[in-house]
């Protein structure tokens, strides 16, 4: 689809990509004659004069030497105390403490302020967060195979999805 400011009051196209085994009807409507895609996601863009429905994009826009920021959802860790996911030391081992080894120790003072602060980092759910990479160096951009390589690690697991755009801000 291709929206545009008098329609939708905003520029914007949206890529579908992947192969989905069923769609539902609204989804089969809205990609008619297009294919079954499995993703579709919409990017805003200046000008859309030159794009039309049915286009295709590949790894082209890229040439060696780019800087590219790549966007992705890390792992997820599952429930993870502090230690692992705040890096805190831990309690001592020895002198009473017999259970309190990777505990977090105090949160909060007592009768003033009489609450935990926001943002105090405690155990808790660890990953699956979306995080960008920025300032990566594309290596090779071989638009026959569609493929892209970047020097560096990415984020997410292997067959993640991932979203690659040209760098916003220059390497220092």
């Amino acid at each position: 689809q291709v929206k545009t400011a008098a329609k939708e009051g905003y520029n914007a196209v949206q890529l579908g990509f992947g192969e989905a085994k069923r769609l539902k009807a609204p989804e089969r409507g809205h990609l008619k004659g297009l294919g079954q895609f499995k993703y579709l996601r919409e990017f805003r863009v200046d000008d859309t004069e030159a794009i039309e429905v049915g286009n295709r994009v590949d790894v082209s826009l890229f040439q060696e030497g780019d800087l590219v920021d790549v966007t992705g959802v890390s792992k997820s860790k599952g429930f993870a105390g502090v230690v692992k996911r705040h890096h805190f030391a831990g309690g001592p081992k020895t002198h009473g403490q017999s259970d309190q080894h990777r505990h977090a120790g105090s949160i909060g003072a007592t009768t003033s302020p009489g609450r935990v602060f926001k943002g105090m980092r405690m155990a808790g759910h660890m990953g699956n967060d979306r995080i960008t990479v920025q300032n990566l160096e594309v290596i090779e951009a071989d638009p026959e195979r569609n493929l892209l390589i970047i020097k560096g690690a990415v984020p997410g697991s292997k067959n993640g999805l991932l979203l690659i755009k040209k760098s916003s801000k220059r390497k220092q």
